[in-house]
């Protein structure tokens, strides 16, 4: 049974429409939480109520999109899963996780069976981008609505041959380049801001599909995805990935996503230690911002990554030092930072069209819990000052004798 969702005055109560029966009614805002919801998600009406009550379930409204967005996850569904509301409801399932593995080749044995696709892991931000209402949105991670990705990217591909064909799909993908607002890295093939597909998913099942499928149908609607290394027998791809990953890390990028060519076995991520030392760098620039599961976990991968490449003393010294570097330097250095009476804090640099839409990404940032302002508007180049404040607020209180 399709529902199709009619306006009404407040949150309180929902218009439904069967398309089959064309029986109306409307229905309290608890009900649809107990009875449609549960329905719709093919998932225990006990789990829909109690994440509901808890407010892992709550309202979100953004850009004119209205839903019911999923904080965490809920049985099967996935956190960052959103319920759209408009003339029909329409389910844009979270990005699932991809595990990582430590050890490459005995993960690979076990996990994979005959052959592996090797694709880039880029280093920008995951972006699902859906037609809804008519309208081609971009949700972050976490399922909001990212108002500054649902404008450009349109400016950056075409989509709209692709979702008039399939408009059950959502473009999965990465948001990259020097002006991308959340993770800023150079690509010299994309410049300032670019974006690369790496799945294509069913919205309400979130089944992905496969991957000679994904480029066959990539290639014919011109749409840009990362790059795919090799479909190659598992028996070869341990040494292969290694010295893939080595090569990666070299020019400065990220590593490598491994799946299985059909997508029915969930993939695997494998990251250079140049990858890690970055994430450091930055983590240790605003230390107090970041989570020590954060820091921990990069040193971890460090270690078990060393171990398996059988690595020389002189090697190990070295990888040592490389983390103590992106450990000490940049903390130093924000330390001295606050200390000359600076905020911790760092600028963003976003194209808008006008002062307004600047004002709206930061006004979103800020529904993110992100203290953010702009910092300047000139020929369309907006300058996003953001503001580590945990980090500015604890230096500050150490470097005045307040004890840790």
């Amino acid at each position: 049974m399709q529902i199709r969702v009619g306006k009404t005055n407040s949150h309180k109560n929902f218009f439904f429409k069967c398309n089959h029966c064309n029986y109306s009614y409307e229905t309290p805002m608890p009900i649809f939480i107990s009875n449609v919801l549960p329905e719709i998600l093919d998932v225990e009406k006990a789990n829909i109520e109690r994440s509901f009550k808890n407010g892992n379930i709550k309202f979100y409204e953004s850009q004119g999109i209205n839903g019911l967005l999923f904080r965490k996850s809920v049985g099967k569904i996935e956190s960052g899963t959103m319920v759209c509301f408009g003339d029909k409801i329409e389910i844009i399932r979270g990005f699932p996780k991809i595990r990582r593995t430590l050890m490459l080749e005995p993960s690979l044995k076990i996990h994979f069976d005959q052959e592996v696709a090797v694709e880039e892991k880029m280093n920008g931000y995951n972006v699902r981008i859906a037609l809804i209402n008519n309208r081609i949105i971009a949700f972050t991670r976490g399922g909001y609505v990212c108002p500054y990705t649902t404008k450009k990217a349109p400016e950056i591909m075409d989509m709209d041959e692709f979702f008039n064909d399939h408009p059950e799909l959502v473009i999965c993908g990465e948001m990259v380049g020097t002006e991308n607002p959340y993770v800023t890295h150079h690509y010299r093939e994309i410049g300032n801001l670019g974006f690369r597909i790496f799945d294509l998913r069913e919205k309400s099942s979130n089944n992905a599909m496969s991957i000679p499928d994904k480029i066959k149908i990539l290639e014919f609607y011109g749409l840009p995805g990362v790059k795919l290394f090799e479909i190659m027998d598992i028996k070869d791809a341990p040494k292969k990935i290694f010295d893939l990953v080595f090569k990666l890390g070299k020019d400065n990028r990220e590593g490598v996503v491994i799946k299985d060519p059909s997508m029915e076995i969930d993939p695997l991520k494998y990251t250079s230690s140049q990858a890690h030392n970055g994430e450091l760098q930055y983590a240790f620039t605003y230390p107090f911002d970041f989570g020590r599961s954060f820091f921990f976990s990069r040193v971890i991968r460090e270690g078990f990554q060393a171990y398996e490449l059988n690595e020389s003393e002189d090697e190990i010294r070295h990888r040592a030092h490389m983390i103590g570097e992106s450990i000490l330097y940049p903390m130093i250095h924000t330390i001295k930072h606050v200390a000359n009476d600076n905020l911790a804090s760092e600028n963003i640099i976003i194209h808008v069209d006008n002062m307004n839409e600047a004002e709206d990404f930061v006004r979103y940032l800020r529904d993110l819990g992100v203290v953010a302002t702009v910092h300047s508007f000139e020929d369309g180049k907006a300058i996003i000052r953001r503001v580590h404040q945990s980090t500015t607020d604890r230096i500050s209180n150490f470097l005045r004798g307040g004890l840790y």
